[in-house]
């Protein structure tokens, strides 16, 4: 069963990524305040969950939450700041958009940089847990909807560019997807940084 919170006696947002490995699109990252003693045995890290699951849970995180927020940086914001870079600062803006201030913040991973409170500037307590998906309530519920949002843009993505097989592989790195680039090129939405290819070469001499 996963723990309800870290830290006792504060309001406390638990964050998540998703889409850091892709080749194309935003990075998305959400932010979710539980109730306090919150329980709910179907919620787990979004990867260990079928997509119907996920779904159905995204539903009942968004009715039980105390707040919940999205934040999202684009390709470009990526290929200038690096991925890493972007996660963080897709977290903080999940965090910017929360109806209600948290006083303390536990993310999945081992990499954050403090979140200062808007209100007075002062950073927030903060921890980083890795697979903290799979042990906090808030975080599992964070990688849901920070995946199943992610997949909903790339569904839309892919009826623009269906040659890309974004439906299936959602931007990850898969031989098809790595086949359309070599025959058609990159599309706005692809990260120019990345090695796109797989073949250690970072730079791609594509037209748009």
């Amino acid at each position: 069963m996963l723990s309800s919170h870290y830290y006792e006696g504060k309001i406390e947002a638990g964050c998540d990524e998703a889409g850091r490995g892709c080749l194309a699109g935003s990075v998305y990252a959400a932010a979710v305040i539980l109730p306090e003693d919150y329980q709910n045995d179907l919620l787990n890290d979004s990867k260990q969950l079928t997509e119907k699951r996920r779904y159905e849970l995204r539903e009942i995180i968004q009715r039980d939450a105390v707040a919940w927020a999205v934040g999202i940086v684009t390709p470009e914001e990526i290929d200038k700041i690096n991925i890493l870079n972007a996660s963080i600062l897709a977290m903080h803006r999940a965090l910017d958009q929360l109806q209600v201030r948290p006083e303390a913040v536990i993310i999945d991973g081992n990499r954050f940089k403090p979140y200062k409170d808007p209100a007075d500037g002062k950073p927030l307590p903060h921890t980083t847990i890795v697979k903290g998906d799979g042990k906090y309530l808030s975080i599992a519920a964070a990688s849901i909807l920070a995946k199943t949002y992610r997949d909903d843009y790339m569904n839309d993505l892919a009826k623009e560019y269906p040659q890309y097989d974004w439906l299936s592989n959602k931007g990850y790195p898969t031989k098809k997807h790595r086949d359309a680039i070599r025959q058609y090129g990159i599309t706005p939405y692809h990260r120019k940084s990345y090695n796109l290819l797989g073949d250690g070469q970072l730079s791609l001499d594509f037209g748009e």
